[in-house]
């Protein structure tokens, strides 16, 4: 996914408003108070238009980003907090906290994207909205032969517990689960690169398993060169009609060579232009979490991060097709609020994935990439003005067809009662974890005083309540309970850990 960056720093102390009008909009010291809960919202009284039925020129209230699945950011903070450490604020990313849980999405029953909307009352005036885009699943034996490059750091930063031992067990782990069909090619980079093993169609897996045992941790990081390299192998070994992407498995702690990301992401995104994507597994406690971010953004891919066995067994086992196929090329979403009903909002997360209006239907203008069965999540917070009623607002995606290149689109409208059940008590328990997850994400990214109370932003709209830790995990435990998923208790551990 290359896409337009905003200034590195204009994000990280707060909350990113979706639009210019939601600037002015802070919340006043008499709501700071407010209850979660408020009255129900009014029946609709107007019929519920089509899909981008409202003006095409009311930017103000048009709120347009890439999609993205990266889940890097959630990985590496849960590494960080059970190591007994608060997170820098700068890697704490909310949409990829939200991206991290399932979320049980209807599938479309062809290509593209299924859209799904619900939502929540926060307060009397201020709603939880949820955007929810679901891509098909892949069956059994659909997805196309893989031409896979890995670019292993074997530096001297790799050579602690969870780092290379991890990265090695997972490759072996993925070799043979692999298609005789597909093939591997290995190049590994300390001060130097070196091709460990050139293309090689995975029915040789005894000389796969070897390459994967003879990898060893070694002295300083050329990260750049070993992904240069990785692509002349990845070119070599290119095949028309099969999945072509590079796979970095790396600490991100560049220390020679080009150590800046500039001149890596234009290698990277030259020849992510050329049909081979690129994947970033981050490993490692000391992690460049901003560089493996911004190489996969350029390189048309994901960024993940895993610190446990199990975790990266299930990365490389269950979530292989959606790893390495491209369902939607260049995908991008685009919400307009009626503003007869809306006074302000704004979008959780997605600082650097936001794009102009305009940019929605340029077909020039990059997007996101995304595999099979991905669920992509977008939280909003919206205050309605008095007696709003009917119409919200609609919701459409726009994507390229990775084979034709052709555009598509699809979308979904929004009414006031999507938004009408009770956040905590009565919205589907998803919608609860999705909440629980971005709050919790916001407070890590606070960087004013009161930690270990109730994060304060200047970001909130006017009416929005402050949710204190201590609330979120009440409410992720019970949520825990309902649910039966190993990964909200395990959210409900990192919350007490927080706190």
């Amino acid at each position: 996914m290359r896409i337009r960056r905003m200034a590195a720093g204009a994000a990280v102390a707060g909350l990113v408003l979706a639009a210019s009008g939601c600037a002015n909009d802070s919340r006043s010291a008499g709501d700071s108070g407010a209850g979660l809960n408020g009255p129900p919202a009014a029946a609709p009284k107007a019929p519920v238009r089509g899909v981008n039925s409202l003006a095409p020129d009311n930017d103000e209230f048009t709120s347009t980003f890439a999609l993205d699945v990266d889940t890097a950011s959630y990985g590496f903070v849960r590494r960080t907090l059970l190591d007994g450490s608060r997170p820098d604020p700068a890697t704490v990313r909310p949409e990829e906290f939200v991206n991290s849980f399932r979320q049980d999405y209807p599938q479309p029953r062809g290509s593209g994207f299924a859209v799904s909307v619900d939502g929540g009352r926060i307060s009397s005036d201020v709603r939880m909205l949820r955007v929810g885009l679901q891509t098909r699943e892949a069956s059994q034996g659909e997805r196309r032969d893989a031409r896979l490059t890995f670019v292993i750091d074997t530096s001297g930063s790799m050579s602690g517990p969870g780092r290379l031992d991890l990265v090695k067990e997972s490759l072996r782990t993925l070799v043979r689960q692999l298609r005789p069909s597909d093939a591997v090619a290995i190049v590994a980079f300390t001060g130097t690169a070196e091709t460990v093993l050139p293309m090689t169609p995975v029915a040789e897996r005894a000389r796969l398993l070897d390459a994967i045992t003879r990898l060893r941790p070694g002295d300083s990081t050329n990260l750049g060169g070993g992904l240069v390299l990785g692509y002349k192998e990845a070119r070599r070994g290119f095949a028309e009609g099969l999945t072509n992407r590079v796979i970095l498995a790396s600490d991100g702690l560049a220390n020679t060579g080009d150590t800046e990301s500039a001149p890596i992401l234009r290698q990277v995104a030259d020849e992510a232009r050329g049909d081979i994507s690129l994947l970033c597994v981050g490993v490692g406690s000391d992690y460049g979490d901003t560089l493996m971010e911004q190489l996969a953004d350029r390189g048309d891919g994901r960024a993940l991060y895993v610190s446990e066995q199990s975790k990266a067994d299930r990365l490389f086992v269950e979530q292989l097709p959606a790893t390495v196929e491209v369902r939607a090329k260049d995908a991008k979403a685009q919400v307009k609020f009626d503003p007869e009903q809306v006074s302000a909002y704004r979008l959780i997360g997605y600082e650097d994935r936001k794009l102009n209006a305009e940019d929605f239907h340029d077909d020039g203008v990059d997007g996101g990439e995304i595999g099979p069965g991905h669920a992509v999540t977008a939280l909003y917070t919206v205050r309605l003005k008095p007696d709003a009623a009917g119409h919200l607002g609609d919701v459409a995606v726009r994507w390229l067809d990775p084979d034709t290149g052709r555009p598509a689109e699809t979308g979904h409208p929004i009414t006031v009662s999507d938004t009408a059940p009770d956040l905590w008590s009565d919205a589907p328990v998803r919608l609860q974890v999705d909440a629980v997850a971005a709050y919790f994400a916001e407070h890590l990214k606070d960087v004013g005083v009161g930690h270990g109370t109730a994060f304060v932003t200047d970001g909130m709209l006017q009416g929005e309540p402050v949710v204190s830790l201590e609330l979120l995990r009440r409410q992720v435990e019970t949520l825990a309970r309902k649910s039966e998923d190993k990964d909200v208790a395990d959210l409900s551990t990192l919350l007490s850990r927080a706190s």
